[in-house]
């Protein structure tokens, strides 16, 4: 009768490596038993030492072999450590000296891996992943406990240490990004409190539809002072003011004068669902439906004027009823159509009537800051934010629709200019004027691929004209 091993004894019993494999790995037979991963760590450290060895064999010369030549001499080995994940593990390196003993000759092979730019971003990684510095070591790599009894820089104070020094040249990068060559077709700002702080965050999109992080600014609110020092460090870092921008606002008063501040009179959108929000907060519940079916109606037309006239009957019907809505909805009416007066048309007139983009930037933001119970300090809550940004840069995609947009830009540029006699022909010829705003700073060439029109930018919103139709003269009698 076969004899039958309970279960828990025989997944306690430890696996035995065949002696073949116990022979060739020789000293590792350690770390081959706690896992492949320990396994290979140890063969890398190994492999290491032979490095830094064949090194101090080129610099010096071979051991035991006289050279009057030589101009550097071995001295002996020291303590050092290198960079191993999520930790620094200490090794043992050789030292070599200049032949005159006055200094020290440095190994580019321990300096490179030394290095501990790589720890940073392990570090920094896993923070804005949702990971405390008291669980950092738990989420280390196995890497056999040989190696993790001489790990050092896994404690909670080490890893804080790291993060705020990684954190704060994340801020250094997004605060000194030069915007001379930048050429923006949208803006968006919007704030982000931090618990009596308010952070104000600026989203680029370029005429190619790359979103970009501009920069942030910190305050106490989301005030006209704050956003106009953001938009004022935007200018001092190159960005040009000139050039036609949309903004697009969540329909804060002070965002709206920062912007006419520093950059005057420019086509500003206002956030279709903020607005809403703001006019559905001073109705009932149960009459909601019908106003928020007719806003969405209107916000949904694609002419101007047939847009703004159902606004404003929606206005003066709710005057009666509900003045508190009716007072929300007139305030910025016309800058809630700007997309529809400008002729955006299909997926990008959805992503730009919103500030939708900007705010998942922030959601993303908010996500790596979900552990922060304490802000001690507003550079605290700078650092958080822009490495948040940046992180949040690495998930971006192009904005939906800007392909169509260019593709109707190039049809456009391929047709022939309007001459002036366009607009008014005597034949009896109608023709309609419309607004789209081309980036620009001056009028310069566009670089361009073979057999394909020149276009040039202008630095404010140009006419463009063509003809849409023809109509027959009618001769009177």
């Amino acid at each position: 009768m076969e004899k039958t091993v309970a279960v828990a004894e025989a997944t306690m019993q430890e696996a035995v490596l065949p002696e073949r494999v116990q022979d060739a790995l020789g000293q590792l037979v350690g770390a081959a038993k706690e896992g492949l991963l320990a396994l290979s760590v140890g063969v890398g450290l190994g492999v290491l030492e032979e490095l830094m060895a064949e090194e101090v064999d080129d610099v010096v010369g071979p051991k035991g072999k006289w050279n009057r030549d030589r101009t550097a001499v071995r001295h002996g080995h020291e303590d050092g450590s290198v960079t191993l994940g999520g930790r620094r593990v200490e090794v043992r390196r050789p030292r070599v000296r200049s032949a005159d003993g006055e200094s020290e000759v440095p190994l580019a092979t321990y300096e490179y891996f030394a290095d501990r730019d790589p720890l940073a971003r392990v570090v920094l990684e896993r923070m804005l992943a949702g990971v405390s510095t008291r669980r950092y070591p738990r989420t280390q790599e196995p890497v056999g406990e040989e190696v993790e009894t001489r790990a050092r820089s896994t404690s909670k104070s080490s890893v804080s240490r790291t993060f705020v020094e990684r954190t704060r040249e994340a801020l250094g990068e997004l605060m000194s990004r030069q915007l001379g060559d930048l050429r923006l077709a949208v803006m968006m700002l919007d704030g982000l409190e931090l618990k009596g702080r308010m952070m104000i965050v600026a989203l680029g999109i370029t005429t190619q539809g790359v979103k970009i992080p501009l920069g942030l600014w910190e305050g106490s609110t989301e005030n006209a002072t704050v956003a106009t020092a953001l938009l004022s460090d935007l200018v001092e870092r190159g960005l040009d003011p000139e050039q036609g921008m949309l903004f697009v606002l969540d329909g804060s008063k002070a965002l709206r004068k920062a912007v006419r501040s520093v950059f005057g009179e420019v086509p500003v959108q206002r956030c279709l669902w903020h607005k809403e929000r703001n006019v559905l907060g001073h109705i009932a519940e149960r009459d909601r439906p019908p106003v928020k079916a007719r806003m969405r109606r209107a916000w949904r037309e694609t002419d101007h004027s047939r847009a703004l006239e159902q606004l404003r009957a929606l206005a003066d019907e709710l005057e009666h009823t509900h003045p508190g809505a009716a007072g929300s909805l007139r305030e910025g009416m016309d800058e809630t159509l700007t997309v529809i007066r400008l002729g955006i048309k299909g997926k990008l007139r959805r992503t730009l009537e919103s500030t939708n983009a900007c705010e998942s930037m922030i959601d993303c933001v908010r996500t790596t800051q979900r552990n922060i119970k304490n802000w001690s300090s507003g550079e605290m809550g700078l650092r958080w934010t822009a490495a948040g940004m940046l992180e949040a840069e690495r998930q971006f995609r192009k904005v939906i629709g800007h392909t169509a947009a260019a593709a109707r830009d190039r049809d456009r540029t391929a047709t022939p200019p309007p001459t002036a006699r366009d607009h008014h022909d005597p034949g009896g010829h109608h023709h309609r004027h419309r607004v789209t705003i081309t980036p620009g700073t001056a009028v310069t060439e566009v670089p361009r691929q073979t057999g394909q029109p020149r276009r040039r930018y202008y630095p404010r919103p140009q006419i463009e004209r063509w003809r849409t139709r023809t109509r027959p003269s009618v001769t009177r009698t």
